[in-house]
């Protein structure tokens, strides 16, 4: 699970099969009618263990299930691909060191992941020095793709090389803000963050946009995600007495802040981000994360034609955990790289290049023009490498589920 991944370029010996790389090696086992052909190996960064892992675990198995289909579907005529997984625990380091690990084999063709803000921060660098794609389907902090002055609108893009299928806390924190304040009526919070990329961009977001709508924030502070007790914090906000909470952070410290909050007693819901979208938020909170709210990016799949499929063929893989929040995102990270390649085939008369630094090369130039109808919606990215698909949606803990109760767009 955690050795290199393998990228097997093979002979062609029938007219139109794909040719020999130098990036590669034999492959005997493949399909097609001569036997043989061309496995393009696939990275996939997440955390499959720890705290996230639910979530990392749904980001993998949809990966895979992408892969599946491709090679099921021969989506790209004579091109096996294949996913090679590893866990960064959902800390930098690892992921920087799972980044330099696909980079350093020449075999690697383009990643998926992280999950988290600050992974994929770390991880930035190392996949644009290599030129290879990588695509986020759970990335949300502006800066990883506006560049750090897009709070004043000189956006810039840091890296070519980096996309993502998931929207922005841009729009995301904002769009929770003016739900809380003109449909639910709530005019005071208190604000908590746990202090990483993700959850104090998307505090901040959500703060200014409140305020700016005429809504008074009655207090903030922030939390050590490592913790679990957080009575000092609880009985701050109990004592400030807001209508609601909005924490920006993940659901293993959102849970028991929620819990605890309101055993020294919040009377309101806990609204947060799409970290807070998970069956393991409930779990964790128990009956005390009833009326919780969180946002999340797209809308809900059980509602889109696209994602019909998908969700049939998840079940019928047979995996053990869910799909969880990302995993559509996840499915058209990978579609994204696969359509990236099948392009760089094409245009390449049936063969990738054989220098594999051309061949990273062409498949981020790919993957800038790739469009296509994926399981979240329409697929694409503007010139950011954001997503173009803009949509959002707000989901309420009812009966011990997360329910949709609002769908849209950002409103500026």
């Amino acid at each position: 699970m955690r050795h290199r991944s393998l990228l097997i370029l093979t002979t062609a010996v029938t007219a139109g099969a794909l040719t020999l790389s130098a990036c590669g090696s034999r492959d005997e086992s493949g399909g097609g009618d001569s036997g043989k052909n061309t496995t393009v190996t696939i990275g996939l960064d997440a955390p499959l263990t720890g705290d996230l892992s639910a979530l990392g675990q749904g980001i993998k198995n949809s990966a895979d299930l992408a892969v599946k289909t491709a090679n099921k579907e021969k989506t790209a005529e004579g091109v096996t691909f294949k996913l090679e997984p590893l866990d960064d625990a959902a800390q930098p380091s690892a992921g920087q060191q799972n980044a330099n690990k696909f980079v350093a084999n020449d075999e690697v063709i383009g990643a998926v992941g992280p999950l988290n803000s600050n992974v994929g921060q770390s991880m930035q660098k190392v996949f644009d020095k290599a030129s290879m794609v990588q695509i986020s389907p759970a990335n949300t902090a502006p800066e990883l793709s506006q560049g750090n002055n897009w709070r004043t609108g000189k956006k810039e893009r840091p890296f070519d090389t980096y996309f993502r299928t998931s929207t922005t806390d841009a729009i995301q924190g904002p769009f929770a803000a003016q739900y809380m304040y003109n449909e639910k009526k709530l005019k005071s919070v208190y604000v908590v963050d746990d202090k990483k990329t993700y959850g104090k961009g998307l505090a901040a977001t959500f703060k200014a946009e409140f305020e700016k709508l005429g809504g008074k924030v009655v207090g903030t502070d922030h939390v050590d995600p490592k913790e679990k007790d957080f009575t000092a914090v609880a009985n701050k906000i109990a004592k400030a007495k807001p209508e609601f909470v909005y924490y920006g952070g993940e659901y293993p410290a959102g849970a028991p802040l929620s819990d605890q909050a309101k055993q020294a007693g919040l009377d309101g819901p806990v609204v947060g981000g799409d970290a807070l979208f998970s069956a393991e938020y409930v779990k964790l909170a128990k009956k005390n994360s009833e009326g919780d709210l969180a946002s999340s990016v797209g809308a809900p799949l059980e509602t889109l034609d696209t994602a019909k499929e998908f969700m049939k063929n998840y079940k019928a893989e047979g995996y053990k955990l869910p799909y969880e929040a990302y995993g559509g995102y996840a499915y058209d990270s990978t579609w994204a790289i696969i359509e990236a390649v099948k392009a760089v085939v094409e245009k390449n008369d049936g063969k990738l290049p054989e220098d594999i630094n051309e061949a990273r090369e062409q498949v981020v130039e790919a993957t800038q023009d790739v469009k296509f109808d994926g399981v979240s919606g329409q697929v694409g990215f503007d010139q950011y490498g954001d997503t173009t698909n803009k949509q959002l949606s707000l989901y309420e803990v009812k009966n011990g589920e997360h329910k949709p109760v609002k769908t849209g767009t950002f409103n500026d």
